[in-house]
């Protein structure tokens, strides 16, 4: 069990690892200058909370 145990660690280090390396490389660098446009056309940079109960109370 303690083996299964550290290989899961591991594998959670690992993961962790390349979830920081992707955001610093999608967000952080400007690689794709498409994708920040897309995310702020969705709006997913800001809170449009108001916005969407403001939809829906109309």
């Amino acid at each position: 069990m303690k083996m299964v145990e550290r290989i899961l660690i591991k594998v959670i280090i690992i993961q962790f690892i390349f979830l920081f390396f992707a955001q610093l490389f999608l967000h952080q660098l400007d690689i794709f200058p498409q994708l920040e446009q897309l995310t702020k056309y969705e709006g997913v940079n800001e809170n449009t909370f108001t916005e969407i109960l403001q939809t829906f109370s109309d």
